[in-house]
C-alpha cells in the first residue's frame, strides 16, 4: 500500500474524467486508423477473395463469425440440429452465445439493420474496455504506461475485432471488469458478471480455474493480508457459480434439441474442415491433433518437431508470467489469469488461424510491454502493432480465400 501511494506521489493520478477523455481521444484515433485499413481492404478485395470485389464495410461487420450472430438475433437457435450427408452434425447455431446477438439486436432497432447494431456495441464495447483496462492496469503501473497499454490494447494486430460484430469486445469488457473486481475484492459483483461473461462467449471455465488458484494464492499469503471468512465463501462460491456457467449452454443446448451432446457435436462440426472425419474430444486433444496436423500434414514437418515447440512454448510463457519483472509488476490477479487462459486453451482448443483472436483475452499482459519509459520501444511496439493489425485485416478481410486466413 504504501508503495502505490508513493508511486502515487511521484506519478500525479489523471481524474477519472481526464482519464475518460485521453482513453477516449486514443479509441477514437485508433478507430479511423483501422477504419482506414479496412477501407483499403475493400479496395484490394477481389474476385478470388471471400468478399468479392468491392465489399462495403458492412459486409466486413457480417463476415465470418458475424454471420452466426445475425442468425441467432433474427432466427434464435435450431431444435432439431442440421446433419451433413454423412449423418453428422452440421455447423449451426448452437456454437455461439446469446447475449452479444440479442443485445446487437435491439441497438439495431432505431438503424434498421443488424450490421449497424452488431458496429455500436462493438465499438462502444470497446471504448469501454479500453477504460477499464487502464484503471485496471493503473493501480499497478503508472498512468503513462497504462495509457501506452491501451494504446497497444486500442491499435493491437486484432483491433479490428472493435468494428466488425464478433463478440470478443464486449466479452473484454466484462472480463476486465471482473478481474478489476478482484483486484480490489469487491466480489459481490461477480454475481452478475460471470453469468454475462459465460454467455456472451466460451472462457467463463477459465475464470474458474482462475479463481481456484487465485483462492489457494489468497490462502497462502493470508498472513500478509487478512483473509476473512466471507472473503473465503465469496472465492468458493464465485468459483462454483464460474463452473455451473461454464456447462449451463451444454445443458441448454441439449434440452432443447433433445441430444445432451448437441453442443460438443456442434462445436466439433468446425473441427471436421480442417481434419474431415470423425472427431472425439478430451482434454488436450485438440493441441496434439492440430500439432501433428500441421506439422505433418501441411508443413510436412517431423511431429515430434511440433511437441517439442508446443512444449517450449509452454515452458516459454510459464518463464514469462513467473519471472519477468515487468509482468510481475502487473500483479498476481493478471499472472494468474494469464496462465489459467492458456491452461484452458491447451485444455479445450484446437489450434489454427484462429488462435490469434483467441489470445485477445490476455490483453491485460499489454501493460507489461508498456512498462518500459524508452520512447523509442513504446513507438516501435505502436508500430509493429500497427503492422500487425494490417497484416490481419489484408488476410482476414481482403483476402480470406485459404485455410490459415480465417478469423
Amino acid at each position: 500500500m504504501a508503495e502505490r501511494q508513493l508511486t502515487s506521489a511521484v506519478h500525479p493520478r489523471l481524474s477519472a474524467g481526464r482519464a475518460a477523455v485521453r482513453v477516449g481521444a486514443i479509441y477514437f484515433v485508433a478507430r479511423v486508423v483501422t477504419t482506414g485499413f479496412l477501407l483499403l481492404a475493400a479496395e484490394l478485395s477481389g474476385f478470388d477473395s471471400r468478399f468479392g470485389p468491392d465489399p462495403t464495410l458492412a459486409d466486413f461487420v457480417l463476415g465470418w463469425d458475424a454471420q452466426w450472430y445475425w442468425l441467432v438475433a433474427v432466427g434464435g437457435y435450431p431444435t432439431e440440429l442440421p446433419l451433413t450427408d454423412s449423418g453428422a452434425v452440421a455447423e449451426n447455431a448452437w456454437a455461439f452465445m446469446p447475449i452479444y446477438p440479442q443485445l446487437a439486436k435491439i441497438v439495431a432497432l432505431p438503424f434498421g439493420t443488424f450490421a449497424a447494431g452488431a458496429f455500436v456495441v462493438s465499438l462502444v464495447a470497446g471504448y469501454a474496455a479500453s477504460l477499464v483496462l487502464f484503471h485496471l492496469l493503473r493501480s499497478r503501473i503508472d498512468d503513462t504506461a497504462a495509457l501506452w497499454a491501451v494504446t497497444f490494447f486500442a491499435a493491437g494486430p486484432l483491433a479490428a475485432l472493435f468494428q466488425v460484430g464478433y463478440a470478443e469486445a464486449l466479452y473484454l469488457l466484462w472480463l476486465f471488469l471482473a478481474l478489476w473486481c478482484v483486484m480490489r475484492r469487491r466480489y459481490v459483483w461477480l454475481y452478475g458478471l460471470i453469468p454475462v461473461m459465460g454467455f456472451t462467449r466460451p472462457g467463463v471455465l477459465a475464470f474458474a480455474l482462475f479463481l481456484g488458484l487465485f483462492g489457494i494464492w489468497r490462502w497462502f499469503t493470508r498472513r500478509r493480508e487478512p483473509l476473512p471468512a466471507r472473503e473465503i465463501v465469496n472465492i468458493v462460491a464465485l468459483g462454483l457459480l464460474a463452473v455451473l456457467v461454464g456447462f449451463a449452454w451444454q445443458v441448454v443446448a441439449g434440452l432443447l434439441t433433445g441430444d445432451s451432446g448437441a453442443y460438443l457435436a456442434t462445436e466439433l462440426a468446425w473441427r471436421r474442415n480442417w481434419i474431415p472425419g470423425e472427431a472425439a474430444f478430451f482434454p488436450f486433444e485438440g493441441f496434439l491433433t492440430a500439432t501433428a496436423f500441421w506439422f505433418d500434414t501441411v508443413w510436412h514437418l517431423p511431429i515430434a518437431l511440433g511437441y517439442v515447440v508446443v512444449g517450449a512454448a509452454v515452458l516459454a510463457i510459464g518463464a514469462v508470467l513467473l519471472f519477468v519483472p515487468q509482468v510481475k509488476r502487473l500483479g498476481v490477479e493478471v499472472r494468474l489469469w494469464s496462465a489459467s487462459y492458456v491452461v484452458y486453451l491447451l485444455l479445450v482448443f484446437f489450434p489454427q488461424s484462429s488462435l490469434f483472436r483467441l489470445l485477445v483475452p490476455l490483453s491485460p499482459l499489454w501493460g507489461a510491454v508498456a512498462v518500459p519509459r524508452s520512447n523509442i520501444w513504446r513507438v516501435g511496439v505502436l508500430v509493429a502493432c500497427l503492422v500487425g493489425q494490417w497484416w490481419w485485416i489484408y488476410n482476414m478481410y481482403a483476402l480470406g480465400n485459404v485455410i490459415w486466413q480465417v478469423p
